[in-house]
């Protein structure tokens, strides 16, 4: 009985996640989440933050950054829904799937590639995929 109690308990080591793991992805949704809501209020100061220091270098200030949101992204700057899916390692880098549904109510798969700072985890670019069965 022992042993049987010894061999599910290293199984479940084997297949459960890490700790660590499942805090980080909580960390990285809810960077996500954050910047979605900073969005939704208009507040591109705020949503700004979350993105990566070359994406600001990139853009340089809240109000660039706002014009690509708005003409490039209207999904994520003005979502009905948000869910957030698996998070995957590319050769190191981490992306995190994430659908939604527009205003519309059409749906958008989305991979954020985060990486992570000393000021916590930021989006460095976010990718639009096609989605099969999904139109997009």
């Amino acid at each position: 009985m022992r042993r049987l109690s010894l061999c599910l308990a290293f199984a479940l080591l084997l297949i459960a996640p890490p700790r660590a793991a499942l805090a980080q992805e909580a960390e990285i949704q809810n960077t996500i989440r954050s910047q979605i809501d900073a969005f939704l209020a208009d507040d591109f100061a705020t949503a700004f933050t979350y993105a990566s220091p070359n994406i600001r270098a990139v853009f340089g200030n809240p109000e660039n950054f706002a014009r690509m949101v708005t003409q490039g992204y209207p999904m994520v700057h003005r979502p009905k829904e948000v869910t957030m899916g698996e998070m995957h390692d590319e050769g190191g880098v981490l992306w995190q799937r994430v659908e939604v549904t527009d205003a519309q109510g059409k749906p958008h798969v989305l991979d954020y590639q985060m990486v992570n700072t000393p000021e916590g985890w930021k989006i460095n670019a976010v990718d639009v995929l096609r989605a099969e069965g999904l139109g997009v």
